[in-house]
């Protein structure tokens, strides 16, 4: 019992978090893929499944990754969003189809992939093309979309102005600081007609390629999380979306927001992510594809409040949209 406790406590924060609250980095995989702790969340509360080593049987891939006639098969799913409303009827969707769904939760960015790639999950679900784009150039890793799930738009917002045209030549715009949202926000700014990237721009621009001389407005670059609170101090801000519903933002007072039906959106298309020796198993194509059932895509909007865009691109796509971005990171 003690051993389960630690377990719980080393993964979970409300089940022994550090003193900063936070869950702390997962240790190195000790030994083969489907082996070890896992601990995860499903639809009735919190289980700790100890894997084959320890005696409890369950279909992995190291099996063959089927289960028994009267035994669903069980995957686990890394990601940031565990108390996201549309992950109960996926699990429902899935168990009817003999497939368990087990949540593993993180509350850092960094984890879930890396996780990944040590075989301590089967999936993960929490990033978009150019982050995967990101940690494989830079990981040396080859991990694998296999279904795409939505696209958030990045809004522009202003407690001043209640139009594009009223902000005034020389405004100043926060923006996040971090590189995926920084690059995707002045690309926003761009398409507002706010500013000029010089060559037009990429999914890795910087405040560095912004043509002042051909620009409206100058940048202010914070950290994505107190973009609202700046809002009254500046002309307007580039919220996330996430943030912008936490502060009780109006998705309708957005000046502007980038098209997700785009090319330019392409790099931000939120996946569905396998090892790449594993981006056949049907099973997992088969949960991506529940995604887009009707009840899992009312969910998305609903918590959204109408502003996520649901995007069903085969995977073929995906892998060719993620190799052109990999190869721009590593030109970079």
């Amino acid at each position: 019992m003690q051993f389960l406790e630690e377990c719980v406590r080393h993964v979970f924060p409300s089940s022994g978090a550090d003193a900063t609250g936070q869950i702390p980095p997962l240790p190195p995989y000790p030994g083969s893929r489907g082996r070890g702790v896992r601990t995860a969340i499903t639809a009735g509360g919190l289980v700790v499944a100890l894997a084959a080593g320890f005696g409890l049987g369950r279909a992995t891939a190291d099996d063959g990754g089927s289960a028994s006639a009267d035994e669903p098969r069980e995957v686990t799913i890394g990601t940031t969003e565990a108390s996201a409303e549309w992950w109960p009827p996926l699990q429902r969707l899935a168990r009817e189809n003999g497939i368990e769904i087990k949540l593993v939760s993180f509350s850092d960015y960094t984890q879930p992939n890396p996780a990944l790639a040590q075989g301590q999950t089967d999936l993960n679900l929490f990033q978009h093309l150019q982050f995967l784009a990101s940690y494989n150039s830079n990981d040396n890793q080859d991990l694998t979309p296999i279904g795409s799930t939505q696209v958030v738009p990045l809004p522009l917002y202003s407690k001043k102005h209640t139009a594009l045209n009223q902000i005034p030549q020389g405004g100043k715009i926060a923006i996040p600081n971090d590189p995926t949202n920084q690059a995707r926000a002045l690309l926003v700014l761009q398409q507002a007609g706010l500013l000029r990237l010089k060559g037009g721009g990429n999914a890795l621009s910087t405040p560095a390629d912004i043509d002042r001389a051909a620009s409206k407005v100058t940048v202010q670059p914070v950290d994505a999380a107190q973009t609202v609170a700046s809002l009254p101090s500046v002309d307007g801000a580039v919220v996330n979306n996430n943030f912008a519903l936490d502060g009780n933002l109006d998705p309708k007072s957005a000046l502007f927001q980038d098209d997700p039906k785009s090319k330019a959106a392409e790099p931000y298309i939120n996946v569905v992510v396998a090892r790449a020796e594993d981006k056949d198993d049907p099973t997992y194509r088969k949960i991506a594809q529940l995604y887009h059932s009707p009840e899992v895509v009312a969910a998305v909007k609903r918590q959204s409040k109408g502003t996520s865009v649901v995007v069903d691109r085969p995977a073929d796509q995906l892998g060719s949209i993620l190799t052109r971005l990999e190869k721009d990171v590593a030109g970079s």
